[in-house]
């Protein structure tokens, strides 16, 4: 089976004096450590916390413009495994920065370290999910170009016709 890639983090506030004080109104305030969070059941700060994304696959790595020599970020890995697993009509460079909960800015300047852009990553992505959906049955044009994420089936037609160097319809003469 696989193994669990979450751990669960507990954590509570605790003051570092132990003797009990007031406060400026004379309320009695104790040093009993407080919780950073309510749960349901109990006063606890629960995180999941993910040791580090998977690594995508080596076929969508050489539809790269640059082939990386170092490591991926983890950051950059995350956004491939969002766009990897994700529905590609509804992701977008901004809500994909919100869900890191980070700012659209720190995520370009953190893919530019990596020599790489949100476009670039998608373009991959979108190539290598073509390449995976035609191997397994042939799809009309306008299907997979909704399934990639596409607003309109030319464009589509125009970035497969980038991929490969043949038109859709040649294609599907090939496969059909």
């Amino acid at each position: 089976m696989g193994i669990d890639v979450h751990k669960e983090v507990t954590m509570t506030l605790q003051l570092k004096d132990s003797s009990n004080r007031s406060d400026e109104n004379g309320l009695a305030v104790s040093n009993t450590p407080r919780p950073l969070a309510r749960g349901r059941d109990c006063d606890i700060f629960a995180l999941r916390l993910r040791e580090r994304p998977p690594e995508p696959p080596e076929r969508l790595l050489e539809f790269f413009e640059r082939k990386p020599q170092t490591p991926l970020s983890h950051t950059t890995l995350k956004v491939i495994d969002v766009l990897l697993t994700g529905d590609l009509s509804r992701i977008r460079s901004e809500t994909l920065a919100d869900s890191l909960r980070i700012s659209p800015t720190t995520l370009r300047r953190r893919l530019s370290r990596d020599g790489m852009s949100y476009q670039t990553i998608l373009d991959a992505v979108r190539r290598h999910r073509c390449e995976e959906s035609l191997a397994d049955d042939w799809m009309p044009g306008k299907c997979l170009a909704w399934d990639l994420g596409y607003a309109e089936v030319n464009s589509f037609y125009r970035a497969f016709r980038r991929w490969t160097g043949r038109n859709y319809s040649d294609v599907k003469l090939l496969l059909v």
